[in-house]
């Protein structure tokens, strides 16, 4: 909700009143009061505090930028400059929030890395480690990566490959993989259908990301990795954030396109 806005400007609000519109303690209102960072305009001849719709809106730049981390003693400083109005603070809030949502974003592509380096058991150097995933320090869950892959051909393949990968090599394919799933999106939101050919076509495009980086991917082994999106917490909850229903979507069109493949096999 807008605090302060041109309706609200000729009515007084009551200290309860603005906790619960801008959903903050009381106790947080009288201390912005005592500190001299949002005071009331009006008090009652009894004493009490009433907000002006000028004071909530001072209220709410106070606590977009507490949202952003400054301090109330910066946020003071701000928000007192005589050479910057309403408008140029939302601006500015735009601005570093826009920012922040880039920071997140690039963050969540770190973990989903992070997490495939992990199941696939890739050994990083600790500068790779920084380069590739920021801030982000994946644990090694060796044991884990096993138990679910085994130790059959598909494994060797993985280590072997995994292990001559450069930072560019990591690069490309943490970024191939990034803009199958950006692809995938797209054609789940247009209302594509999973079996469709153009689903095929990316879980195909998938298949081959797979094969070429990792381990010869045979259309059985994908049909499970759909599976996999689904039934692993971890993999379906990043494919949800991308989009609600993404992982089942990408499993469906990981199946149909393996039940295509089969199709075309001849008769033995």
């Amino acid at each position: 909700m807008r605090l302060g806005s041109t309706m609200e400007q000729a009515v007084e609000y009551a200290v309860g009143q603005v906790a619960r519109i801008a959903s903050v303690s009381v106790r947080t209102l009288h201390h912005y009061d005592e500190i001299g960072l949002v005071c009331p305009s009006r008090r009652t001849a009894a004493g009490y505090r009433r907000y002006t719709g000028e004071d909530l809106r001072r209220l709410q730049h106070v606590l977009f930028y507490r949202e952003l981390g400054f301090a109330l003693e910066e946020i003071t400083v701000i928000l007192d400059d005589p050479a910057t109005d309403a408008r140029a603070h939302l601006r500015r809030q735009h601005e570093l929030l826009s920012r922040r949502i880039e920071r997140l974003q690039t963050m969540a592509a770190a973990v989903q890395h992070a997490l495939e380096a992990d199941i696939l058991d890739i050994s990083l150097t600790p500068e790779e480690r920084f380069e590739v995933f920021g801030d982000f320090d994946p644990a090694e869950h060796e044991a884990e990566a096993r138990e679910r892959w085994g130790e059959g051909e598909a494994w060797r393949q993985s280590r072997h490959r995994v292990a001559a990968m450069t930072r560019r090599d990591w690069a490309r394919f943490t970024g191939e993989a990034a803009r199958t799933v950006e692809d995938f999106a797209a054609a789940y939101r247009a209302g594509l259908p999973a079996g469709g050919p153009r689903a095929m076509e990316l879980a195909e495009r998938h298949r081959e990301h797979i094969s070429r980086w990792c381990y010869d991917c045979s259309y059985e082994i994908h049909r499970a990795l759909g599976d996999l999106y689904v039934g692993d917490a971890r993999f379906a909850a990043h494919y949800e954030a991308v989009a609600a229903g993404l992982s089942r979507y990408i499993r469906d069109a990981l199946h149909a396109n393996a039940d295509r493949a089969e199709a075309l096999l001849p008769p033995p």
